[in-house]
Parts: structure tokens; C-alpha cells; sequence
């Protein structure tokens, strides 16, 4: 098969494309940094952040975050503007007059899409993790602490399939918490066991759970079996002091190894928060290819000539993207609090978009 060979108007469109992407982008990118660093301004000074941390620290780390989380509405606004001024101008006209049909004038539009997904795609794997790091230890030291610098109250997690942990208060510096229980159920649902203690602190040396004044509970054949003592370890081998600083803030800090590693343990754990991981793990796939549904719409919308000019265009453009990002958060809620599977919430916007693409597709002037 001869692969199609990129005519002049291909480079063209590329180059308008990406260039209005990146200058976009760019732009935008600009003002967020103006407006948080107005926020934070009065905390960096009041901590003595030094100039050097703010730029290469935070705001280089900062960028990549916010460019990757809004580039699929940065797509959209991109081929909206610049399509819409290439309608205006005639040249679509021109393109199609030319025997050139509207199928195949969406190549450089999806080889486009195509480089800009694999950036996408690149960066929210494998460079974002490191980046979001470091910028929340610059936050955590000059702008507010997380709860992982601050004891964390009333834990209670599924450490293990049927076995419950709960400590009322942890200490993260001291790695030591105050009122800690475990309890081990039976397949139908049973209490088998309770270890209880005053206090368990977690020895790095022998990777450990040290129960200090312990006391516990089996249950056999419906007789309980109590025994007491000063100290105990105990091997919770899928549960660290680490564990304990993972959520919403720090999924993003893990490499795509990495959250694979930790949904694994997660699965194997019986955790109610496998949802949130899995949730993050499906959205990094997910995000990028809907460059490419956002681009047909765009291209759908604002190949035709129309009265209100760009203006209309780009006004049709922005309510479709704002509504993609709103039903995309509403299904990953759904996920957290309801029974719609992770894999679903992440790509059911995505579907339902790609059906309103194509619709949009077929009623584009060709």
C-alpha cells in the first residue's frame, strides 16, 4: 500500500495547528503562572522562599502540570480558531474546490493530533510524576504543609482482604500512632482476631509494626482466647508508614510503574481505594486520546463559512470542551462513590464524544 505522501496544504495545516497549539498553550500558561504567583506571593515571602527554588523548583515543575492537565481544551480552542479563520478566509473552500475531499484533508489534522497525543501521553507518565514531586515538597516547605507533615487522624484501611486496621491519630516524623487495632474477619464475615495496643510504632530495621501493651482476642469454635503483654510485632507486609500519605494529591506523583505496582498491592489488599489508582491509571490513556475526538468536532464545527464569524465558533467550541471536562469529572465521581467502573468513568465521555464527532462529521460541508 502507498502511503500517502504530505502535499503542501498538509504542512500547512500542521504548521497552524501546532503553532496555535503552542502559542496557546504558551498564552495560557502565562497567566496562570501571573495569577497563582499573585496568590502565593505573600507566603513565599513570609517563609523566605529563595528566587532560584520559586523559578526552578516550583514554577518549572508547575507548567508541565497545568499545560498537560487543560491540552485537550487547548486542542480544541487551537483548531476552532484557526479553522474557523481558514473558513472565513475561503481557503476551505479552496481545498475542497480542488478535488481534495473533507476525509482527506483531516490527515495533517490528525497527524497533528497525533504528535500532540504522544506528548501528552509521554509527559503525564513518565515526566509529571518527578515534576509533581517536587513541586509539592517546594509547597509542603514554603507555601502550606500536607497531611503527611502533620498527624493524620482516625485511619481506618483494608490492609489485606478481611483484615481491618485502624489507629486514631499517626504521627508520619515520629512514624508512631496511638490506639491501634487489627481485625481479621472470616470469608462469611466473622471476627477471628483483634490486636489491640496503647501505641505501635513502625521500625524501619526490621520493616515492622511494634505494638506497645498490647492485648489480644481469638475467637475459636466461639470461645474467646485473650492474652496481654508489654510488646509485640507484628508483619502487616502491605501496609508502610507510605501508604498512609497516599491520595488525590499524590496519585499524581507516581510514575506509570509505579501505579501499577501500587494497584497490584492495592487488588491484593481488597482496598476500597484501588478506585482512586485505577481511576488516575485509566485517565492518563484516556485524556490523550480524546485529543484526537476534540480535534474532529473542532474541525466539524469550523470548516463552515458562517454568519457570526469566528466569534460563534470558537463560543459553540468552548461549551462543547467545558461540558467534556464537567462529564468527565462527574464519571470519575461516579466511580469513587457509586459502582461505575473505574475503566468506564474514564472512557465514557470519550465514547459518547466520539458518537457526537462523528455526528458532527457527517453534517460537516463536504
Amino acid at each position: 500500500m502507498k502511503l500517502l505522501k504530505l502535499l503542501i496544504i498538509d504542512r500547512y495545516i500542521i504548521r497552524k495547528f501546532l503553532g496555535t497549539f503552542f502559542f496557546a498553550l504558551l498564552m495560557i500558561v502565562s497567566i496562570a503562572v501571573v495569577f497563582d504567583f499573585a496568590e502565593k506571593v505573600d507566603n513565599f515571602m513570609e517563609r523566605e522562599a529563595p528566587i532560584k527554588a520559586i523559578i526552578f523548583d516550583y514554577y518549572f515543575n508547575f507548567i508541565p502540570y497545568f499545560a498537560t492537565l487543560f491540552s485537550p481544551l487547548f486542542v480544541f480552542i487551537s483548531v476552532i480558531f484557526f479553522t474557523s479563520k481558514m473558513a472565513a478566509n475561503t481557503e476551505i473552500i479552496a481545498i475542497l474546490n480542488s478535488g481534495m475531499s473533507f476525509r482527506r484533508m483531516m490527515l495533517p489534522y490528525f497527524i497533528s493530533a497525533f504528535l500532540i497525543a504522544v506528548f501528552i501521553l509521554f509527559l503525564t507518565n513518565f515526566v509529571i510524576p518527578t515534576s509533581n514531586l517536587n513541586r509539592i515538597s517546594f509547597e509542603d516547605k514554603y507555601y502550606r504543609s500536607r497531611t503527611r507533615r502533620v498527624p493524620v487522624m482516625n485511619i481506618h484501611r483494608q490492609v489485606y482482604k478481611n483484615v481491618l486496621v485502624y489507629m486514631e491519630s499517626f504521627n508520619p516524623i515520629s512514624q508512631a500512632g496511638r490506639n491501634f487495632t487489627i481485625e481479621r474477619f472470616s470469608e462469611d464475615g466473622r471476627l477471628e482476631s483483634k490486636l489491640s495496643g496503647d501505641m505501635v510504632r513502625y521500625d524501619t530495621a526490621t520493616s515492622k509494626w511494634v505494638v506497645i501493651n498490647y492485648r489480644v482476642r481469638e475467637i475459636t469454635d466461639g470461645e474467646d482466647h485473650i492474652s496481654e503483654g508489654e510488646r509485640i510485632d507484628t508483619t502487616l507486609a502491605w501496609f508502610s508508614p507510605e501508604d498512609l500519605s497516599m491520595g488525590p494529591a499524590f496519585v499524581g506523583t507516581m510514575s506509570y510503574e509505579s501505579l501499577n505496582e501500587y494497584v497490584e498491592k492495592l487488588r491484593l489488599q481488597g482496598s476500597d481505594e484501588l478506585k482512586l489508582f485505577l481511576i488516575e491509571k485509566h485517565r492518563r490513556f484516556a485524556n490523550p486520546f480524546s485529543v484526537f475526538i476534540l480535534t474532529l468536532i473542532g474541525v466539524s464545527l469550523s470548516s463552515r463559512k458562517v454568519r457570526g464569524g469566528i466569534g460563534m465558533n470558537i463560543g459553540i467550541g468552548l461549551g462543547l470542551s467545558f461540558s467534556y471536562i464537567l462529564f468527565m469529572q462527574f464519571a470519575s465521581q461516579f466511580s469513587l462513590k457509586g459502582n461505575l467502573a473505574p475503566i468506564l468513568a474514564m472512557w465514557i465521555p470519550n465514547i459518547l464524544y466520539a458518537l457526537i464527532a462523528l455526528v458532527l462529521y457527517k453534517l460537516a460541508p463536504k
